[in-house]
This record gives structure tokens, C-alpha cells and sequence, in this order.
């Protein structure tokens, strides 16, 4: 077989839930999507969140109250200096996983908002499971939109613990929404990130650029602290 011969790109969970729609990304975005146990590739965002905000006083506790399990965050803040860990891994379930473990250097105290994606049963949705117990679940949609960023949207909320597997009323639930693009004059990749309360309005939300580098998962491995502290098998 010819060496110059183009092998096709590595089938992450990313790809395998959008289908062609996949190929209309930005090249980097592509790539940064594809991290996983078949390319071997983890993936690492460093750069500063312009704002980092929160709704009104009504939903500051909430937002205390997940920041206990690393969901959402608590605390507002300007240029904050940012990290995302994008590291795949196989979980307790044999499931393929990637981590999506963000830290906001926040004054006083770094926080995490922690969240780990797997691909549904059936492969035409990713589950994102957020915070250091996996408590809270949602599914997310993936879309690429017509100059190449990436459109990422949430659906159903379920909590789950023990026994009990509830979907999360509107009233007290968050509809996320993220944008990301490259932004080729900068080299930088752009992100916006919304969380919305259908009944009180905007909950969270933060919105910088990053550069990304990647690693050998080999090489690298999953470091201590990454992996949630419990895993949930309800899909």
C-alpha cells in the first residue's frame, strides 16, 4: 500500500454522533473533536475567560450548591485564566469517556466544572454526565453550523442516585448552550457558553478564547483527581 495514500481520520464519539455533519467543522475543530481512545490523543485548552458570570440572587444558591460537585460555578469573575482537560478514557463500564474538566482560576480559589462525555447506547447521542458524582445527566446535540463553528445544545435533564432516576423539572433545570469556533487571525479557539432557566432566565455562563495542545493518552495517561469520584451506568 502506497504511504501517501489518505487513511481515513480516527471515529471519535464525536464524529460517530454527527455523522457527515462532522465534516463540515473548521480542520482544527475537527481535530480537537476527535480526541479518543482510537486516535490516542488527548487534548489541551489553555486561555482566559473574558467573563465568567451568573445569574440574578435567586439562583446563587443553586449555583453554591453544585459547585459543592464541581457543577456550574459559583463565583464571577473577569479574565480568568482557564484550563480544559479533554482526556479519553474507558470508565468502570467499558465505556469509551471523555473527559471535559474545566478549571477557572478564580481569586481566592481555583474552581471546576467537571462533566464526562459517552456515547449513548444506541450511538446517535452523547450523554454528558456532570460533576464529581455524576448525579446529573443530560443529552446533548451536536450541530455544525454554516462557517464552520460548532453548536452544542442540551436536552433532558435526569438526576440519579441510588434508586432514584427523576428528570429534572423546568423550574429549577438549566438549558445549556455552547459555541465554539477557530479563529484562524488569532489561532485561538473562541467559546461561549449559556446556561438558561426557562422560568428565571440566564443562569451561568462564560465566554474567552484558548489555544489547544495534544498529547499521547499513553504517554499521558488520566491524571489523578480526573475521573469522577462515582460513575453512573444509567444511559
Amino acid at each position: 500500500m502506497d504511504d501517501r495514500t489518505p487513511r481515513p481520520a480516527p471515529v471519535s464519539i464525536f464524529r460517530t454522533v454527527m455523522g457527515a455533519d462532522f465534516e463540515r467543522l473548521h480542520p482544527e475543530l475537527r481535530r480537537r473533536f476527535s480526541v479518543g481512545l482510537a486516535s490516542g490523543e488527548a487534548c489541551t485548552g489553555r486561555g482566559t475567560m473574558h467573563r465568567v458570570w451568573h445569574g440574578r440572587g435567586l439562583v446563587k444558591p443553586f449555583l453554591a450548591l453544585g459547585g459543592t460537585r464541581n457543577i456550574l460555578v459559583p463565583r464571577e469573575g473577569r479574565d480568568v485564566s482557564f484550563t480544559i482537560e479533554n482526556v479519553p478514557y474507558a470508565d468502570g463500564f467499558a465505556r469509551e469517556t471523555v473527559t471535559f474538566v474545566r478549571t477557572f482560576d478564580l481569586p481566592g480559589r481555583a474552581r471546576r466544572f467537571d462533566a464526562q462525555m459517552v456515547l449513548g447506547p444506541k450511538g446517535d447521542r452523547i450523554l454528558d454526565y456532570l460533576g464529581t458524582h455524576q448525579h446529573l445527566a443530560s443529552e446533548l446535540r451536536f450541530h455544525a453550523e454554516s462557517d464552520g463553528s460548532l453548536l452544542i445544545r442540551s436536552g433532558e435533564h435526569r438526576f440519579r442516585e441510588g434508586p432514584v432516576d427523576v428528570r429534572v423539572p423546568a423550574l429549577i433545570g438549566g438549558e445549556a448552550e455552547v459555541r465554539e469556533r477557530f479563529d484562524e487571525r488569532t489561532g485561538r479557539f473562541r467559546i461561549r457558553v449559556r446556561v438558561v432557566n426557562r422560568h428565571f432566565g440566564p443562569l451561568f455562563g462564560y465566554e474567552g478564547s484558548f489555544t489547544a495542545s495534544y498529547e499521547d493518552v499513553r504517554v499521558r495517561g488520566v491524571r489523578t483527581g480526573l475521573r469522577p469520584v462515582r460513575e453512573e451506568a444509567r444511559a
